[in-house]
């Protein structure tokens, strides 16, 4: 009996912390208007830390070494029928640079929003790790499962 390996999609995400203030992302392409973490697909060959350092910068110039981010959340995303997707949520507290807008074709704004006044219409899927990860509700979260 044959079986098809998973093939997932990986994603990388990360929860640029200060304080109590998360920074949000609001889409213009995918889930356009509304709001996530900066993050983006693994490359090929590329490690986890260092895949969420390059997205992050290349979305908000936001410069974090890959050892300073911290693995807080994994989210095991269904998809649809053809596509699944492992989404690791790593959290950063210690960064350079100022937040700029690096994307403006994919992200209509970037901005601060507090852990008690989290945006309304956060994408599920991220929303899934990020709340995971502030209700400390364990490492893993299966979202969007039958």
């Amino acid at each position: 009996m044959s079986s098809e390996l998973a093939q997932p999609v990986i994603d990388t995400h990360v929860i640029v912390r200060d304080g109590d203030k998360i920074l949000f992302s609001q889409r213009s392409g995918y889930g356009r208007n509304r709001w996530h973490m900066p993050s983006g697909k693994l490359d090929r060959g590329e490690e986890l830390t260092t895949g969420a350092a390059r997205e992050l910068a290349e979305e908000t110039g936001l410069e974090v070494d890959p050892k300073n981010l911290r693995l807080v959340q994994v989210v095991h995303h269904h998809q649809d029928a053809k596509m699944d997707r492992l989404g690791f949520f790593f959290e950063a507290t210690e960064w350079t640079g100022e937040v700029v807008n690096r994307e403006p074709a994919k992200c209509l704004a970037l901005q601060w929003f507090t852990v008690h006044e989290l945006p309304d219409d956060v994408i599920e899927y991220p929303e899934a790790g990020l709340l995971g990860y502030l209700n400390d509700s364990g490492p893993l979260v299966e979202h969007n499962w039958q």
